[in-house]
């Protein structure tokens, strides 16, 4: 068995979060065949860009005033929850989303794949056309 306390992952920000890879490749835990990474969303890391990506699992660990919001494109996010501790979100391959907060808020969360490549859309394209 691996043990890592979430304390001692290497906290990667990025635009809009901050990113702690646990499992996956070059992450706390080596694994070929799931990436899972805690992320933290607040002012900090500044404003979220809809994205879309291989299929995701999300489970809300901590939550204060943060949502979710979804839909067809990136400038059609057309559905809009807000997310409580022990949430579960399920996002398709693809489907456009962004996570936000209202003024002191955010959002702490536990990020699942269920594979290390081909998650962003630009590896599932190159992939398609191999």
């Amino acid at each position: 068995m691996d043990f890592v306390k979430r304390d001692d992952i290497k906290r990667n920000p990025l635009p809009g979060r901050v990113v702690q890879n646990a499992v996956g490749r070059n992450s706390a835990v080596a694994s070929e065949k799931m990436t899972v990474s805690f992320c933290s969303y607040s002012a900090e890391s500044g404003p979220m860009a809809p994205h879309n990506h291989a299929e995701e699992s999300v489970v809300v660990l901590k939550s204060k005033d943060a949502y979710v919001r979804w839909g067809s494109g990136p400038d059609s996010l057309e559905h809009i929850q807000y997310l409580h501790e022990g949430d579960l979100m399920h996002f398709p391959p693809l489907e456009w989303h962004v996570f936000g907060y209202d003024e002191g808020g955010f959002l702490d969360a536990l990020c699942i794949y269920g594979q290390v490549t081909n998650i962003r859309p630009e590896e599932i394209e190159m992939e398609k056309n191999a």
